[in-house]
C-alpha cells in the first residue's frame, strides 16, 4: 500500500470542530467592518512577482526568502500573495477606484510566506485586511484604530495593549537610516547575521530583531522620534489626542517599525503576551506613497491586517464562549412511510423557520442507533416518525440534553413550538 499523502508543512486543514470557532469570527468582524461603511473587495491570490518587489521591497525578508514564486507556462514570473494591501492598490488602479474617490475597503483570505513553521505562523495564514485610500487627516487613523479595538470590545478581549509610532516622511526616515548605519556600524561586532545583512539595505528592521542578546544594543539606538519632521510630529501628536479623548489606552514604543518597506507616518500593532513569541494579533499603518510607487496618482492610504489563525487560538486559549453551533433538531424516522413523510417534513420546517438547524436522519436503521447518532450529533431535541406518528400526523419529542420526559405535539403546531425553543 502506497503511503498516504499528507498536507504540506505549515499549510493546515481547519477541521469542522474548528471552523465553527473561525465563521463566528469572521462573521463579528465583517459585521463591524459593514457598520464603519467598509465595502468587501475579493482579490486574486496569484499576483505578478514584480507588484511585491515594487511594493514590499526588494530587500525585505519576505520578497528576499519567503515569497512562493514560480513561472507559468507564459515564463511570466508569478507569486502567491504574501500579504492583502499591494494586491488592493493594484486593483484600485486597475479599476479607477481611487479616482477623485474615497474607498473604504476590506478584504479576507489565505496568505502565503515560505517561514519555519511555528504557532500563529504557518506557510498558509488567513488575513481579514481593511484599507482606505484619499483621506491624509489623522482622524481616519484614529477611526482605524477604534474599529479594531471595536473587534476585541465584541470579541470579549479587552486586555489586548495597542502600541503605536510614527515612521515620519520620507525625508526623516532617510536622516534616521543614516544615524541607524553609523550606530550600528559603531557596534557592527555585536551585530548577528541577520542583522549585518540588513545594516546597508533596510537598517531599521535591526530595531525588529528578536535577538535577545541585542536587545541592549537596540535600546540605545537612536530614535526616530528625533528626526522627525514638523508635518509628521503635528500628525502624531493629532493622533494621540484624538485616542486620548476616544478612551483608548496606547503605549508609543519608538522602536516599532512593522516589517514592510512602504509603510510612513502612523504604524501601530496590538499585542498579547500569551502567544509566545506571534505576540502580534493586529498590526497596521499609512502607506501614503505605496499607490504611486505602483503606478497610480499620489494617494494617502492607511489600513492594516489581522491573523485570524492567532485571533483563534487567543480565543480558545481563554475560553472565551462562542455561540452554540450545534443543531437544533435531529429527525429520526423509522419505517418507510415514516421515511417518505420525514423528508417533507423536513423541508417544510425549513422553509418557516429560516434559523433552524436540522439534520435528518439518512440510510435507516434502528431507534437505537439512529438515537446514537442524534446524540452525537450534539442536537437539543430529537424529533421523532413513526408508522403511529405519521398515521396519527404527530412527532414526539425527545430531550437529548435534559433530563425531561418525552412528549407528542401535532405537525400543525411544530412550528410554534420550535420557534418558542430555537
Amino acid at each position: 500500500m502506497s503511503k498516504a499523502i499528507q498536507a504540506i508543512r505549515g499549510m493546515n486543514d481547519i477541521l469542522p470542530i474548528q471552523t465553527s470557532h473561525w465563521q463566528y469570527v469572521e462573521k463579528v468582524l465583517s459585521r463591524i467592518l459593514e457598520r464603519y461603511g467598509y465595502q468587501q473587495i475579493r482579490l486574486p491570490i496569484v499576483e505578478k512577482t514584480e507588484l511585491f518587489a515594487r511594493s514590499i521591497g526588494e530587500v525585505t525578508d519576505i520578497v528576499e526568502k519567503e515569497m512562493y514564486t514560480f513561472s507559468d507556462r507564459n515564463g511570466d514570473s508569478l507569486t502567491l500573495r504574501p500579504e492583502g494591501t499591494a494586491g488592493c492598490v493594484r486593483a484600485g488602479i486597475e479599476h479607477g477606484l481611487f479616482y477623485n474617490e474615497i474607498q473604504r475597503l476590506w478584504y479576507i483570505g489565505a496568505m502565503f510566506r515560505h517561514e519555519r513553521p511555528q504557532r500563529g505562523r504557518y506557510r498558509q495564514f488567513h488575513q481579514i485586511g481593511a484599507e482606505v485610500y484619499g483621506l491624509a487627516a489623522a482622524e481616519i487613523d484614529a477611526e482605524i484604530i477604534l474599529l479594531t479595538a471595536r473587534f476585541w470590545q465584541e470579541l470579549g478581549l479587552n486586555d489586548l495593549e495597542l502600541h503605536i509610532n510614527t515612521l515620519g516622511s520620507s525625508a526623516a526616515r532617510a536622516t534616521y537610516r543614516e544615524h541607524l548605519v553609523t550606530y550600528f556600524t559603531e557596534h557592527a561586532e555585536q551585530l548577528d547575521a541577520d542583522s549585518q545583512r540588513r545594516l546597508h539595505t533596510n537598517p531599521l528592521r535591526i530595531l525588529d530583531s528578536k535577538n535577545p542578546t541585542m536587545q541592549e544594543l537596540i535600546q540605545h539606538a537612536p530614535q526616530l522620534l528625533e528626526c522627525l519632521d514638523e508635518e509628521s510630529t503635528t500628525h502624531f501628536s493629532k493622533l494621540q489626542q484624538l485616542l486620548n479623548h476616544a478612551g483608548v489606552k496606547f503605549i508609543i514604543n519608538p522602536r516599532l517599525v512593522r516589517g514592510l518597506d512602504y509603510y510612513n507616518r502612523t504604524v501601530f500593532e496590538w499585542v498579547t503576551t500569551e502567544l509566545g513569541a506571534q505576540g502580534t494579533v493586529c498590526a497596521g499603518g499609512r502607506y501614503d506613497g505605496l499607490v504611486e510607487q505602483i503606478g497610480g496618482k499620489s494617494t494617502p492610504a492607511i489600513g492594516f491586517a489581522l491573523g485570524l489563525e492567532r485571533l483563534v487560538a487567543l480565543l480558545e486559549q481563554r475560553n472565551v464562549r462562542m455561540p452554540d453551533f450545534a443543531p437544533h433538531v435531529y429527525l429520526v424516522m423509522v419505517g418507510e412511510l415514516a421515511g417518505l413523510e420525514g423528508l417533507r417534513l423536513a423541508e417544510m420546517l425549513r422553509n418557516q423557520l429560516s434559523e433552524l438547524k436540522l439534520i435528518m436522519h439518512c440510510g435507516g436503521g434502528s431507534f437505537k442507533s439512529q438515537f446514537k447518532q442524534a446524540d452525537k450529533s450534539g442536537a437539543r431535541f430529537a424529533l421523532i416518525l413513526g408508522e403511529n406518528e405519521v398515521a396519527q400526523q404527530q412527532v414526539t419529542v425527545k430531550y437529548l440534553r435534559e433530563e425531561r420526559p418525552q412528549f407528542t405535539v401535532n405537525i400543525s403546531e411544530l412550528v410554534t413550538w420550535l420557534q418558542s425553543v430555537i
